[in-house]
């Protein structure tokens, strides 16, 4: 187990290497440049242009620009904002506590909901499941920013139960300004868990060991707490872990939707504004994120799942 962490934590950080270098190089190559928004209307001098240009290294050549900036991020240091004039480090703090809070509710309507009403499917008959099932394929087909869309127009403007915009004030508060966020980004994650769920848990229904309680009149409970939910859940289990990456991402879609000062939302204000320090650190921070849920999926599959230990030829 320690050698399989530690081949994982190795590739982690090889990855994370190597998208800091396509993030700078993205950023180094596209058309435009920061300095003409540190200008703006302004006519300057070339003696002052050229002390911006010096300020914030703009003139350095790209692979020492990159060394640079690696070894700040490693210090701490993420840089400076050139739209804020400030810190980038204090301008995520805040930020990051709206985006962990809609990503943390949104996992766990994904758990309670999604694994809830695939174990509904799995285990109900047969005109119940099918519903649940088409539910899922509109579910998974729809976009997060139509959804987003959608949802503000019927429940927000329309009918007005849920507010449309903003992320409240107070713990209460913001679960319910960030509710119609949380549908918008958990639809169609949502419903390819549940159809996992569901075709998990009938697999394992299906099996020898299955039909030999039955056969031995075991309750129905039993059957299914003990053999259905114990073994089918443990690749759902995987598969929920995953989802949380793709929540991560698509909640930069869903804070500009519903203009929530979310990290999401700063960082397509910084594309936007050619920021390249807010943009490589959130960016950076959003990938580094991914590698450890992942990390983290990888090391829990390996403790619940004996097959996949012997796949990866490490000891119980």
């Amino acid at each position: 187990m320690p050698r399989f962490i530690a081949i994982r934590v190795l590739e982690g950080l090889a990855t994370l290497l190597v998208s800091s270098f396509l993030i700078f190089g993205a950023l180094y190559l596209a058309p435009g440049d920061p300095l003409s928004y540190l200008i703006g209307n302004r006519t300057l001098s070339d003696e002052a242009i050229a002390a911006l240009r010096e300020q914030y290294h703009l003139d350095d050549p790209f692979l020492v620009r990159w060394v640079a900036w690696l070894g700040d991020v490693l210090s701490g240091d993420l840089g400076r904002s050139i739209t804020y004039r400030d810190d980038v480090l204090s301008l995520l703090g805040p930020r990051l506590a709206t985006t962990t809070l809609l990503i943390a509710y949104a996992l766990v309507v994904i758990v309670v909901i999604g694994v809830g009403l695939g174990i509904v499917a799995a285990l109900s008959r047969r005109a119940l499941s099918d519903v649940i099932l088409a539910g899922t394929s509109i579910g998974v087909a729809i976009p997060s920013f139509v959804a987003a869309s959608t949802l503000i127009s019927v429940f927000a403007v329309g009918l007005g139960w849920f507010p449309a915009f903003g992320p409240g004030d107070g713990f209460f508060d913001r679960l319910y300004h960030l509710t119609l966020p949380v549908i918008a980004l958990t639809l169609a994650s949502g419903s390819y868990v549940i159809r996992v769920t569901r075709a998990a848990l009938r697999e394992e229904a299906a099996r020898d060991q299955v039909k030999a309680a039955v056969a031995r009149g075991l309750p129905r409970g039993t059957i299914i707490g003990r053999h259905i939910l114990r073994n089918g859940l443990t690749p759902v289990a995987t598969v929920v872990g995953l989802t949380l990456t793709s929540l991560i991402v698509g909640s930069v879609v869903v804070e500009r939707a519903f203009a929530l000062d979310g990290i999401g939302a700063l960082l397509t204000e910084a594309v936007a504004k050619k920021d390249f320090g807010v943009v490589q650190a959130i960016c950076l921070l959003l990938i580094t994120a991914v590698v450890i849920v992942v990390l983290i999926v990888d090391v829990i599959q390996v403790v619940i799942d004996p097959r996949v230990r012997e796949r990866q030829g490490i000891a119980a």
